[in-house]
């Protein structure tokens, strides 16, 4: 008994001894290990990641490999939820791009301090790449986005049009849904960081109700659009007037977004259409009475014109913001012309214009309702094909010393170059102009040796007209 008993101390002697040793060695390593320059000192972190006792080159290697395999982005959501996407799961890579052995010789100057009493956690930018569809896709599938009990955000609004009805406020509803584009953001930018964490409602992903129903410019809107059912606009067109009403404004209403009334577009240019139908000339057959007395029915270019797209946007906007009705539920209103006409009383051209007899080979000037000038011409040839087409056109400039130019030629040369003083275009390269090369005009001389369509004149007759002559003056080229 007495030599187990022997045996067991010196058992436990040797176990002691042995702890004491292991204990020695431990702490002698240590106190080696924090006196080596070429490592970091203990409990040195990167990102979160622990490097103390590493090389830089080690420290570098252990990082990249923590987000290679390990890294996971914690999401939180509203009400404590979270969720996560894993580096794996988006072939997540980063590659650290700051300098480890800054870090390390910071520590050696200041004494390698190590513990508790040293502070050896650092944030490091770091290059990261990644699989950007996976990472869609995951963004996609978070709870958030694609669960089941999401709530749409809604701010209050005005309700839509309903015969016989008032508009009413409807209440906003403050939902829990995100904003898709802005979490998208959110999230890519903290996967580019290295960032480990994000919380949703703190960078703004959530959308949040702009406008309450206690809100007093909504209030007013919605009293303003009541109101609108009582007013009207009239639309003069010359002595015809087309009368829009208040409640087919209110009919277009659709609601309120942003403080502002939304109207039914197609509604809006379905009436403009209609007015453009109605009211246009241009484009449009007309009866047009020659000096001779005879009558042509005659088409062309020139007249009114509504810009229906101008004129779409202009009355949304004056619908929307009640501008015309400041003195009255009344208020008269022309539209947006694309294009204009003298007159909207009678004949558009009105009574001041030039008449082409291209039967009669003459050229008149009426200025006021009565014949100031004339003179023969000679218009396109008609054996080859060169006729001057009828019509009710335009003047579109008036220029002069000018050269007049044929079809450019496979040479580089033109048909035809030729000068004349005076020239005035009115439907494309066809215009009136001074023809000194020519000795006689009018008769027939324009079924075989006419002109190239353009209305050749007399030189010595061309200033005069060329004087009374002006931009957008109708051009009336008769049969």
């Amino acid at each position: 008994m007495r030599k187990i008993a022997g045996k067991m101390k010196s058992s436990l002697l040797l176990t002691v001894l042995t702890a004491l040793t292991l204990s020695l060695a431990v702490t002698i390593g240590a106190f080696a290990d924090e006196s080596d320059t070429s490592r970091l000192v203990s409990g040195t972190k990167i990102n979160g990641v622990g490097v103390g006792g590493l090389t830089p080159d080690e420290a570098k290697a252990r990082i990249e490999g923590f987000y290679a395999g390990e890294y996971t982005l914690r999401i939180k959501e509203k009400g404590g939820k979270e969720e996560s996407i894993k580096g794996s799961d988006i072939g997540y890579q980063v590659t650290v791009s700051g300098s480890i052995q800054e870090i390390l010789d910071s520590q050696n100057a200041s004494g390698r301090v190590a513990g508790p009493s040293g502070d050896n956690t650092h944030t490091m930018e770091v290059s990261a790449q990644y699989n950007e569809d996976a990472l869609n896709e995951k963004i996609s599938a978070l709870s958030c986005i694609s669960g089941g009990n999401i709530v749409t955000t809604k701010d209050a609004a005005i309700s839509a049009y309903e015969e016989g009805k008032d508009f009413t406020i409807i209440p906003a509803v403050q939902g829990n849904d995100v904003d898709l584009e802005k979490i998208k953001q959110v999230i890519t930018a903290v996967v580019r960081s290295g960032s480990k964490e994000v919380s949703l409602e703190e960078t703004g992903c959530y959308r949040t109700v702009g406008v309450w129903e206690s809100d007093e410019n909504l209030k007013a809107l919605c009293a303003a659009m009541n109101s609108r059912k009582s007013k009207q606009l009239r639309y003069v067109f010359g002595d015809t007037s087309e009368v829009l009403s208040g409640e087919t404004m209110a009919s277009w209403i659709t609601g309120s977004s942003n403080g502002q009334v939304m109207l039914d577009q197609q509604k809006v240019a379905a009436f403009v259409a209609k007015l453009a139908a109605t009211y246009d000339t241009a484009g449009k057959p007309r009866t047009f009475k020659g000096v001779s007395g005879a009558e042509y029915q005659l088409t062309g270019p020139y007249g009114w014109k509504i810009d229906q797209a101008g004129e779409i946007a202009a009355l949304t906007e004056l619908i929307q913001s009640g501008s015309a009705w400041q003195s009255g539920d009344s208020a008269d209103r022309e539209p947006v012309y694309s294009q204009v006409a003298a007159s909207r009383t009678g004949s558009d051209w009105g009574n001041t214009y030039v008449q082409v007899d291209l039967s009669g080979q003459h050229v008149y000037m009426i200025k006021d309702g009565a014949a100031v000038w004339d003179a023969p011409c000679v218009t396109g040839n008609v054996s080859k094909d060169y006729t001057t087409p009828a019509g009710i056109y335009s003047l579109t400039y008036k220029e002069k010393d000018r050269i007049l130019r044929g079809k450019k030629l496979e040479n580089g040369k033109y048909e035809y170059e030729t000068h004349v003083d005076y020239w005035m275009p009115f439907n494309g390269g066809i215009g009136l102009h001074d023809a000194p090369w020519r000795s006689k005009f009018g008769g027939t001389i324009y079924q075989t040796s006419g002109s190239h369509g353009c209305v050749n004149l007399p030189p010595a007759s061309v200033p005069a007209l060329y004087d009374m002559l002006y931009k957008g003056i109708p051009v009336i080229c008769t049969p």
